[in-house]
C-alpha cells in the first residue's frame, strides 16, 4: 500500500481538489491511502478532508495537532500513523500535481538499495521571480555543503520507504533535509522533473526571512550529522546452525 502523507495548515479551499487529484492517479493503479495532518488549523481542513473522503469512498486518514508544530513534524506524525510500506510527500497547497505520482512509483522497482528517496525536480517553477532566485542560490549553497546531488530540496513530492524515514534522525525542519539524511546512511537518491503549478487559494507560510535564516541553521546541523556518520562496509557474515551443533 502507498500512503500519501500531506501536512496542511489551513487548506480546506485547497485540500478537498488535492484529495480528487489523488484518488484519479491511484484508484485504478495501487491500492493507496491518504493521510493528511492538520497542524493546528483556524479552519476546517481536517473536515473538509473527511468530508471528500467519503463522497470519493477513498481510504482517508485525518490527523489534526492541537498547535501549529511545523512542516518536519506534521510529515513525521502521518508518516508514524500510515498504514502504507512506501510514503509520498506532498504539499498541500496544491503546487504539486499528483498525475506525477505514478512516475516515481514506477521506478521503485529500478532502486537497488532498500533505503532510497524518489524526488521530485520543479524545473519549471511557478513561484514569483523573487521566490525562485531564493530558491536558486538555496539550493546551490546547500549542496555545495552537503553534496545531496538533488537540484531543488525544497519539492514537497518524494517517495521513499516507511522504514528508512523512520531510521532519519528527527528534527524541526529536516523534511527539507530528507535526500542529504538518506544519503548520510548509504542510502540511494532519484531525481524526477515533476510538474509544478499555482496555488490556487491561500498565501505560502514562508517568507525570505524564515527561508534564509533557518536554512542556514538546518544546513549546519546536517553537515554536523554528515561528519559524524560512519558507514561499515561488511566484507564477511557467518551463522552457525543450532540443531546441527548439538549433534
Amino acid at each position: 500500500m502507498i500512503s500519501v502523507v500531506i501536512p496542511a495548515k489551513d487548506e480546506q479551499a485547497n485540500i478537498g481538489l488535492l484529495v480528487e487529484e489523488i484518488h484519479l492517479a491511484l484508484n485504478n493503479l495501487t491500492a493507496f491511502e491518504v493521510v493528511v495532518v492538520d497542524d493546528g488549523s483556524s479552519d476546517d481542513t481536517f473536515g473538509e478532508l473527511l468530508r471528500v473522503g467519503e463522497r470519493l469512498g477513498c481510504a482517508t486518514r485525518a490527523i489534526r495537532h492541537e498547535q501549529s508544530t511545523g512542516q518536519s513534524t506534521a510529515i513525521y506524525t502521518g508518516v508514524q500513523h500510515a498504514r502504507g510500506g512506501l510514503i509520498v510527500t506532498m504539499d498541500a497547497d496544491g503546487q504539486n500535481d499528483p498525475a506525477d505520482i505514478p512516475a516515481l512509483l514506477a521506478l521503485v522497482s529500478t532502486m537497488k538499495n532498500p533505503d532510497y528517496c524518489i524526488t521530485g525536480f520543479r524545473k519549471k517553477r511557478k513561484d514569483t521571480a523573487w521566490v525562485r532566485f531564493q530558491s536558486r542560490v538555496a539550493n546551490k549553497i546547500r549542496d555545495a555543503l552537503l553534496h545531496d546531488g538533488v537540484p531543488d530540496t525544497g519539492c514537497g513530492l518524494k517517495l521513499f520507504p516507511k522504514a528508512t524515514f523512520l531510521k532519519l534522525p528527527y528534527f524541526d525542519h529536516m523534511h527539507r533535509y530528507i535526500p542529504a539524511l538518506i544519503r548520510r546512511m548509504g542510502g540511494e537518491i532519484e531525481v524526477v522533473v515533476v510538474n509544478h503549478r499555482d496555488r490556487l487559494e491561500g498565501v505560502s507560510k514562508y517568507t525570505a526571512w524564515n527561508r534564509v535564516w533557518v536554512g542556514i541553521v538546518d544546513i549546519c546541523g546536517v553537515m554536523w550529522l554528515n561528519r559524524r556518520a560512519r558507514l561499515a562496509q561488511i566484507t564477511k557474515t557467518d551463522t552457525t546452525d543450532a540443531n546441527k551443533a548439538s549433534h
